[in-house]
């Protein structure tokens, strides 16, 4: 049989009409930006950097942990030098962040606009000012990961290795910014750490001292939800609403505490649902799957009943 020789030629480029997808895609921004009045000269970009914030985010774990989280050669001779200047560079970083933010707020607001700086200023100088308090704070989250968690052979291992501590750092920090007036800022901090880890923490949720978040995927803790000190909560928790009142126009309101407060030495197990603005008792026990709408006094143990006469529906009871 006679040998073919097929020539192989290169293929022609697609086409994709991007002139008329692209000139599309312009009126579609236009409308949008339009109807929301939305300033059609501003010339850049006004929002807040995702990517920009997550370098800022680097740069902060580093220098409040840097022999830990800070580069693998730097040697604790050089450590104050080496977190001087990486703070320079994070706050510098962040401070350009909250401007856009604070900026885009006023867009409609010479005054405002023009002030934005100096406040944005402010917030990240008052931001920075806390970060050693948001260091011990985090001293205590580490500890309680590493008394809480049989497995933990080291507070540096609970520090590089668990998903819940890399979540409570960004929520100290989110929070922070949160409560300075930087609520767009904070929240894609939090989102950066719910992308990384599964854990949704929203930055207005206010949490104390020693808290512990075990595997952690999964877990949501809503805006308004208080937890106290020394708590522990596993994987596929819920602390949210439990419903979403509307105003006259049907809009949903805004603002309303509507999540749970869950008071001090709480332990919540694996996969509990806990919905409204209700109270868990301190030094309660709330046991996996439980789904909870109503609170509970100091002390009790709320667990799903396993073992059931057969057809029978497993219930949540109060021993």
């Amino acid at each position: 049989m006679n040998d073919r020789v097929f020539a192989i030629l290169p293929a022609a480029a697609p086409h994709w009409e991007l002139a008329a997808i692209v000139d599309e895609l312009r009126q579609v921004r236009a409308r949008w930006r339009q109807a929301r009045l939305r300033n059609q000269e501003c010339g850049g970009r006004e929002f807040p950097s995702r990517q920009r914030l997550r370098e800022v985010l680097q740069l902060l774990c580093a220098a409040l942990f840097p022999m830990r989280l800070g580069p693998a050669e730097l040697r604790q001779e050089t450590e104050d030098f080496y977190v001087g200047h990486t703070l320079d560079t994070a706050l510098s970083g962040l401070h350009e962040q909250v401007r856009r933010e604070l900026a885009y707020n006023a867009r409609h607001d010479a005054a405002q606009a023009a002030g934005a700086e100096q406040r944005a200023y402010d917030i990240v100088q008052h931001f920075a000012r806390k970060l050693p308090q948001i260091r011990a704070l985090l001293d205590t989250d580490v500890e309680a990961a590493y008394h809480g968690d049989p497995a933990a052979l080291s507070v540096d291992e609970v520090l590089l290795c668990y998903p819940g501590i890399l979540a409570i750092i960004h929520h100290r920090l989110a929070h922070t910014l949160y409560s300075l007036g930087a609520p767009l800022v904070a929240r894609i901090v939090a989102e950066l750490a719910h992308s990384e880890t599964g854990i949704d923490i929203h930055p207005g949720a206010t949490i104390g001292g020693s808290f512990f978040i075990d595997h952690g995927t999964g877990v949501v803790i809503g805006e308004t939800a208080v937890i106290g000190e020394r708590v522990r909560i596993y994987q596929a928790v819920t602390l949210g609403a439990k419903r979403f009142p509307t105003d006259d126009n049907g809009a949903l309101q805004k603002g309303l505490a509507r999540h749970p407060v869950v008071e001090d030495d709480v332990v919540i197990y694996a996969g509990a649902t806990i919905l409204g603005r209700i109270t868990i008792g301190r030094g309660s026990v709330i046991g996996g799957n439980v789904w909870l709408t109503r609170g509970v006094p100091p002390h009790s143990n709320i667990t799903q009943v396993i073992a059931q006469p057969e057809g029978a529906a497993a219930t949540a009871v109060a021993a």
